[in-house]
Formats: C-alpha cells, structure tokens, sequence
C-alpha cells in the first residue's frame, strides 16, 4: 500500500496480489516485473520471491485505515484477473471496495474477458457500485479487441489506457468508454512512441468527447520526455466522477 503514488492520475496503490505472467506485446518491458525481481531472493523482503504470483490477505482491509478519500490504483504490482487467482479471493477485493466505499477504485486488467465475466455474474440485477473504475489495457490495434470485453461489462465508470503506446492504434470505438489514458514506455529498453499515435487517439477523444488524459512520453525514466501534448497538459477525468462527502467510520473485512 502507498499512501501517495507517483502515477499521475491516481493517489494512492493497493495491492492485495502481486507478481504477474506476461500476455502480449504491452507486458514485455514490464515495470512490476522489472522492480520486483531486484529484490528476488532478499530474505524478508515484499518481493522475495520477485514477480511470481502471490496473494496478499494481510493487505485486505488496508483500504479502512485511510480516513481521507482518494482515488485508489488496485494492484499496480500485478493484474486482479489472472486466472490463477480464485474467484473466491477477487470477491474478498471486491468485498473491501464495496465496503471501504468513499474511495474510487481503478481496476486495470489485460485479461478484459475474466473480468467481464466475473463482473457480470456478481452483478446480475444492477452495476457494480459507481466508486469503481474498470479499465483494460491497449497498447497496440490487436489489444483493440479488449475493449467489446469491457463495453459488455455491467458496470459505470470504463475507461481504456493505452500505455504503452507502442504502434498505431487505429480507429477506436469509444462507445461508453469514460476515459482514456495514453503514455509512453519507460525503463532501459524503452521503445519510443510516436507523436502522431498519441495524438491521433487525443483527437479521436475530442471527437467523442471523451474524457482524455496524456500521462508521459516515456524514456529511460517516466518523466524523460515530461507530459506535453501539443504545448498543453491533458488531465482531463471521468465527468461522472461521484463526489465523496462523507467521512467513513473504521470498519474491516474478515
């Protein structure tokens, strides 16, 4: 849990799983991965056993003990819907966002048929509550096809980062889509991102008037080529974004 995070349009992380397999071109230069195997074999240590999958109970009921609303990345350091993980321990992590409800979640996945289906059969009669966010990843035109994934996903707030833009995305269909996200690649082995590709999907956004949000150009560090778009910053946020007002009472999840 990092009660602040460095990641520009969230607050805070949470991370009730980490590790993670990779799955297509947009996991090859993974970040989490890259992190977490640094630390592979240090006794005592978070990441011990690097980026292998691990289930973190512990971290359930973290959410309870932040009093202040914030917007909360869930699993940062791995991806909610891999198919190794029970179902059983996804309902638990949506358990405490349902209860720990004065924050927004931000539930970002690869894996856009799993969570469609898990999404749809815990939430038969209604949406899932509006303090969640649900995204899928799209790096290139064939990670395209996770969209319809979360199109029939029956929940309110959708939103598409397409980070790392690694190629063109092509023509997006942004039907019931709250948001878009585009960056850049970072690390070591970085591969550049072509300035007509990120504005291609800006305009394509503006078009539809959907929300839009430009988070880096990448490089050997996320801030090398800083967040200019055009001469402009995009910060731009979901506009059904349900305003928090209450202060939550001290609960936990069992």
């Amino acid at each position: 849990m990092a009660d602040k995070s460095t990641i520009e349009w969230t607050d805070a992380t949470w991370n009730p799983v980490t590790g993670c397999t990779k799955i297509s071109a947009g996991c090859d230069n993974c970040y989490a991965a890259r992190f977490s195997e640094r630390f592979r074999g240090v006794l005592g240590h978070p990441f011990e056993k690097g980026f292998d999958l691990t289930l973190r109970p512990e971290r359930l009921s973290q959410p309870f003990e932040w009093k202040k609303p914030r917007m909360i990345f869930v699993n940062s350091m791995s991806d909610l819907f891999q198919k190794e993980i029970p179902n059983s321990y996804i309902s638990r992590v949506f358990d405490t966002m349902e209860n720990a409800d004065w924050h927004i979640y931000q539930v970002l996945t690869k894996r856009s048929s799993l969570l469609q289906k898990f999404i749809n059969e815990r939430y038969r009669a209604r949406k899932a509550p509006p303090n969640m966010w649900f995204g899928v990843s799209v790096e290139n035109e064939q990670a395209t096809s996770r969209i319809a994934h979360l199109q029939r996903a029956n929940v309110g707030i959708r939103f598409l980062s397409v980070e790392p833009l690694i190629s063109p995305i092509g023509k997006l269909d942004l039907r019931g889509i709250d948001w878009v996200i585009v960056g850049g690649e970072s690390g070591p082995r970085a591969r550049p991102m072509n300035p007509e590709w990120a504005t291609d999907v800006r305009n394509q956004c503006v078009a539809k008037r959907v929300p839009f949000f430009f988070k880096q150009w990448g490089g050997r560090s996320p801030k090398t080529g800083g967040r200019l778009l055009e001469g402009r910053e995009w910060n731009q946020f979901p506009k059904k974004t349900r305003a928090i007002q209450r202060q939550p009472e001290l609960r936990t999840v069992a």
